[in-house]
């Protein structure tokens, strides 16, 4: 069960977020910080480490709480003061005994917070043997962070901290790289900070608002909204430069937008689910709670007595839940509560009214998102996808690692899932704008079935709107042909396949094309109702019945007896490849050469055959191949034979995950497959790294061709040939070699006339410096 935005949350609830201090002090003496020097001063009393004890016993009550309430992801947050004071010893007994305790129960999420000083290589293999992912505190560059961020004595903590972000980048160590929290001061430049942290190439970036009250401000220099103003700065450079990091607020901003979940207390109206446990094993609030008044965070609950759901029954424990009935009247008629959410419940004490109060931060966080929702990033991301520079949604791995990865001619499973990533929320940019532009139309309540979906179950909107063809329907509706109507309708089609896969009930009309319903990613029901043009879904349980006319039809859920004029889409099961032959969707025709039409039984059993075959073939000849087509192929769509018996393929850039081609013997299959998956990938990398100047104008001269190409043709030509050549390379025989020796000619020299056009960028540099430096490392180099 869920809530939407304004409602309470559901009671009880479970919990499955925890922060567990492991030291009480820290090594900095940062003078805005809420633990030493804001108004609650409980540290003093605490221990300054966690006891074993202490440690068995929280342990016991997290896994208690899993198992009672069938959580199966928990995420735990090692804390302080600075948890690395507890040294290498103390940690791994802390993880061993955590992990031991909860893992039989419950997948355990490890995360650390920390400020970088002490860590070292050791502590680092530390945390990739017990999978943390470590984020740490830096404010900007030296003269930023050092405003805040110092030892004792006065003295500079940055180059420790850029010391031990250096060493999270490392190759072995840069899994346990969680991001940086910044906290904002105002009087930094916001230009400059931006730049600092984006150096450290985190996967993510908080901005944190630094914690006051009613009682104690924040400073203004510049204003009344003096911190949306900064904000505001990076946002625009954020949104210019493609978005090439994870920045949590702005993202959290964009998602309420459109109805999502924040995914943070900072905003939003998301239930809160986290609770704190202390060095001396005591309950509390969220620590940010303690810059309100002393004892804030204090519920007088201990893990020794008190089990989980005593602590979420707490009536403080309550109050942090109670979402829109939990704000104040401002608040609550407010335009923009609904992705503000009040900001923290901290921000909102005052002496006289308690929490019952706007935040202190109230005009910062309205006049961000009202000109945030003013300018938001879709619209230019969907115009100029291939405009962006940089990393963007590549969560942990930098675009330097991913064009290397890539530049190989291969790719890991964990390049193609980050791609996919990207691919997963460029489509969902393009449904918020589709979403605008029907707002007013009965077709808006389609959109808002898929929102609230989105929060009961994400993942089948996420496998809803991974289906290759649904990218190419979406730019249709935005940009439609001269003389054609946007296909909005198919919003409902899709809410339905969403349903679908989701077991949820709901009742919705879709389109009826040629006498089928089509459900995108899974397939068609006919329904024998001439003239009509929409039928009416209802569906229960993962199955539906379809009503048009006086035609009434009933599928019942996977698994079941399907009726008369069903028509799946086909999967195919290979060695450790999953793949559809997509003959049906009404939007797979989005190549250069006619695809077919329906298989008949005998062609798709002839087709099963040439994959099965084509795939032994590639796993023999292209293995390094293999990672990246499992991951990012997953359809394939029958093109109609050339008359003339010429073998035909193609890939399509409105179409990640998917290609065309025709029927081929086993090895030709086999170097067509690879060969349009070269498009494939790299017109995913074009989508989120900017390879070269758009503005480029010269054509250039390619073996392969004769007719002059432009820059990004010869680059996706020289990038498929490279992999094709790749394969000849590890064939026997004469003709083998032979084969490998053109293609390799033929790259190399296309390689040349790249490097040669001055109109790469550093990124594009580095992936043809790395094509040429795997071609070179190729043991059979035919020079």
């Amino acid at each position: 069960m869920s809530t939407t935005p304004g409602e309470s949350a559901p009671w009880p609830p479970s919990l499955s977020e925890y922060v567990l201090k492991v030291h009480s002090r820290c090594d900095l003496a940062c003078d805005h910080c809420y633990v030493y020097e804001h108004a609650d001063q409980s540290w003093r009393a605490r221990p300054r480490q966690i006891a074993r004890e202490t440690v068995d016993a929280a342990a016991f009550r997290i896994a208690e709480h899993a198992r009672e309430r069938g959580t199966r992801r928990v995420r735990l947050v090692l804390h302080g003061g600075e948890p690395l004071l507890l040294g290498a010893g103390g940690l791994a007994m802390v993880l061993t005994r955590l992990r031991a305790a909860i893992e039989p129960v419950a997948e355990l999420d490890l995360r650390m917070q920390s400020n970088g000083v002490l860590l070292t290589p050791g502590l680092c293999d530390l945390f990739v043997e017990h999978g943390v992912r470590v984020g740490i505190s830096l404010d900007g560059d030296a003269a930023a962070n050092d405003r805040h961020r110092r030892f004792a004595n006065g003295a500079s903590s940055h180059a420790q901290v850029r010391r031990a972000l250096a060493l999270l980048r490392r190759p072995e160590y840069r899994r346990c790289y969680a991001g940086i929290l910044c906290t904002i001061d105002v009087r930094n430049d916001p230009v400059g900070v931006y730049r600092a942290l984006l150096a450290e190439e985190p996967p993510r970036i908080d901005f944190l608002l630094p914690h006051a009250t009613w009682v104690d401000p924040p400073p203004r220099p510049g204003g009344v909204t003096s911190y949306a103003d900064w904000l505001l700065t990076i946002y625009r450079l954020w949104v210019r430069d493609g978005r090439p990091v994870d920045i949590r607020l702005f993202n959290s901003l964009l998602a309420t937008a459109v109805g999502g979940r924040s995914g943070t207390e900072v905003v939003g109206l998301d239930p809160s689910g986290l609770a704190v446990i202390e060095t001396d094993g005591a309950w509390e609030l969220a620590d940010s709670m303690k810059t309100a008044f002393d004892g804030a965070a204090g519920i007088g609950l201990d893990v020794f007595q008190h089990s989980v759901d005593v602590v979420i029954s707490h009536p403080e424990f309550v109050r942090n839940r109670r979402g829109l009935t939990g704000l104040c009247q401002t608040c609550r008629e407010c335009s923009v509560v609904g992705q503000c959410g009040g900001g923290l419940r901290a921000h909102r004490y005052s002496a006289a009214g308690g929490f019952d109060n706007p935040s202190v931060y109230c005009a910062d966080l309205k006049k961000l998102i009202v000109t945030m929702n003013r300018e938001p990033p879709e619209t230019a991301l969907a115009a100029h996808p291939s405009h962006a520079a940089g990393d963007r949604l590549l969560d942990g791995l930098p675009a330097a690692d991913l064009l290397d990865d890539l530049g190989t001619g291969q790719g890991s499973e964990a390049s193609l899932q980050r791609l996919a990533a990207a691919q997963l929320a460029y489509v969902r940019a393009l449904l918020v704008q589709i979403a605008d532009r029907v707002a007013s139309t009965p077709f808006a309540a389609a959109w808002e079935l898929i929102v609230r979906l989105d929060e009961e179950a994400t993942d089948a909107v996420s496998a809803t709107f991974a289906h290759p063809y649904l990218r190419r329907w979406a730019r249709h509706c935005l940009a439609p042909a001269a003389g054609e109507d946007p296909d909005w309708g198919y919003l409902g089609a899709l809410a339905a396949a969403v349903a679908v896969r989701a077991g949820v009930d709901t009742d919705i009309e879709v389109p009826l094309r040629a006498g089928l319903v089509h459900l995108p990613g899974l397939g068609a029901q006919a329904i024998d109702a001439p003239g009509e043009r929409r039928a009416r879904l209802s569906v229960t349980g993962g199955g539906f019945t379809a009503r048009a006319g006086r035609s009434v039809v009933t599928v019942p859920p996977a698994g079941g007896s399907s009726p008369a004029g069903w028509v799946p889409v086909h999967q195919v099961e290979l060695d450790g490849w999953t793949v559809s032959i997509d003959d049906l969707d009404p939007y797979r025709d989005c190549y250069q050469w006619p695809v077919t039409g329906r298989l008949d039984p005998a062609q798709l059993a002839s087709w099963r055959g040439s994959l099965a075959a084509a795939w032994t073939r590639i796993e023999r000849s292209a293995p390094g191949q293999v990672a990246g087509l499992r991951t990012g192929l997953w359809t394939i769509t029958p093109l109609r034979a050339d008359p003339g018996g010429r073998l035909r393929s193609a890939a399509s850039r409105d179409a990640f995950g998917a290609l065309g081609t025709v029927q081929a013997s086993p090895d030709s299959l086999a170097e067509l497959l690879v060969h349009e998956f070269q498009h494939v990938k790299l017109g995913a990398v074009l989508d989120v790294s900017q390879l070269y100047d758009p503005t480029y104008r010269k054509r250039l001269s390619v073996p392969w061709r004769e007719d002059p190409r432009p820059l990004e043709g010869a680059l996706q030509g020289t990038y498929a040939h490279m992999a094709i050549a790749d394969i000849w390379r590890a064939r026997p025989g004469d003709l083998a070699r032979q084969r490998h020796r053109q293609y390799f000619r033929w790259t190399e020299r296309a390689i040349d006339e790249l490097a040669g056009t001055g109109a790469l960028t550093e990124h594009g540099q580095r992936f043809v410096r790395r094509m040429r430096q795997t071609m070179d490392s190729w043991s059979d180099d035919p020079r």
